[in-house]
């Protein structure tokens, strides 16, 4: 599918929907209106044909009961994962939750006692520092290195910090959230070995495994060439909702391959009395999964015009500004530190420049001065984003 195919069907106007996205007046990180609203990270990109019409099916039937898992959802979900990425699962290996954010915090208490330490790869999403943190545990941030806007792991840094701190968990983002790296085998391999001796479980924040822009291929925690190595300490988490779009729908994938953490991680589940299904997320799940590839090929063109557009349109106007390479996900991080006091980042982009957009700090105490943009939206924002901040630039000095 071509850009302008995908974007002729599927863009959508979102004000007036109730979208969290665009009713910035209403989240409390904002509390004003008339942003251009390109921070949380969900799309204007309509989910493909098959999914609303199997939702439209599901919902005439007019039966909203308790439902059970059925053989063709594990088909659709499994060939995606085999097909794209060369992982084997099973269906003992998984477990279900309404959302990863909400699986974070069962998997803390679940492998984590009060008080445990646990590292986290910062800057990263912000739920994952709220997860440790909420839940009484000892957060290590282990900074990422920063080369001229490429992330890199500081792996002396990881296990002295797991050492010292007595770390039992990990929590990896891949692709990474907001750095834009997809690791590579080596990578994660050099991570978990660090975990292994340590004897510290894994969680592998997969959500965004299929926001490829083609710079690297993804890899997962399931498909390194050790990947067996690590199987008795790992958790993968899964959703088809990042990338179709299919946030509010509440369906994600626990997968956890090792029958004794499976074992433990269900003890604390029953503890919660979790609702394990969500019918329609997964009626949904199910035909993104079979029938979502072209859908999936036209976004993908999609998003790497819009970020090669921002990449070289602020390179070539204002050359101080470091846009990371964006390897995976749908969200660049850009380094305004160089043109834009760290203090004056509010001001100049969401009080001038009139855009909504998650601040550096947000992610780490060391990325102030740093905006993570969402550019899963109409090319037309796109480009005011680059005018409003190469304009403003201009008009006003900010340092």
């Amino acid at each position: 599918m071509t850009i302008e195919e995908f974007n002729s069907k599927y863009l959508v106007n979102r004000e007036g929907t109730n979208s969290q996205k665009w009713e910035t007046k209403k989240d409390r990180r904002f509390l004003v209106d008339g942003l251009i609203p390109m921070w949380v990270a969900d799309m204007e990109f309509r989910a493909p044909d098959e999914v609303i019409e199997a939702l439209n099916k599901r919902v005439s039937h007019g039966v909203f009961g308790y439902t059970v898992l059925w053989d063709s959802y594990f088909e659709a979900f499994f060939n995606w994962q085999k097909s794209r990425y060369n992982i084997d699962l099973k269906e003992e290996w998984i477990n279900f939750s309404t959302g990863l954010v909400t699986a974070l915090y069962w998997l803390v208490n679940a492998f984590t006692n009060k008080g445990d330490s646990v590292v986290i790869l910062t800057p990263v999403y912000y739920p994952f520092h709220n997860a440790v943190k909420d839940n009484e545990r000892n957060l290590i941030k282990c900074e990422l290195k920063n080369d001229n806007g490429v992330f890199s792991i500081d792996f002396e840094k990881l296990e002295s910090d797991i050492v010292k701190n007595n770390v039992k968990l990990m929590i990896f983002c891949n692709p990474h959230n907001p750095a834009g790296r997809v690791w590579t085998d080596e990578e994660i391999d050099k991570a978990f070995d660090i975990c292994k001796r340590h004897n510290v479980y894994i969680i592998s924040d997969e959500i965004h495994q299929d926001m490829n822009l083609g710079l690297r291929p993804f890899i997962s925690a399931l498909s390194i060439k050790n990947k067996d190595k690590y199987l008795d300490r790992l958790i993968v988490l899964s959703s088809a909702s990042k990338t179709f779009n299919l946030a509010c729908l509440l369906n994600s994938h626990i997968i956890i391959p090792d029958e004794k953490m499976r074992e433990r991680y269900n003890k604390y589940a029953n503890t919660v009395n979790r609702t394990e299904l969500s019918l329609l997320g997964m009626v949904a799940t199910e035909a993104a999964y079979r029938y979502g590839s072209d859908w999936l090929d036209g976004l993908l063109k999609t998003l790497k015009r819009n970020y090669e557009y921002i990449r070289d349109e602020l390179k070539a106007k204002v050359p101080e500004i470091i846009t990371s390479p964006l390897e995976g996900t749908y969200l660049p991080f850009i380094d305004l530190r160089k043109v834009v006091s760290p203090d004056r980042v509010k001001e100049f982009i969401q009080d001038d420049c009139k855009i909504a957009i998650d601040f550096g700090e947000w992610f780490s105490d060391s990325c102030k001065g740093f905006i993570r943009v969402n550019i899963a939206t109409d090319f037309k924002y796109i480009e005011e984003f680059v005018n409003k901040v190469t304009s403003q630039l201009k008009n006003k000095n900010y340092k």
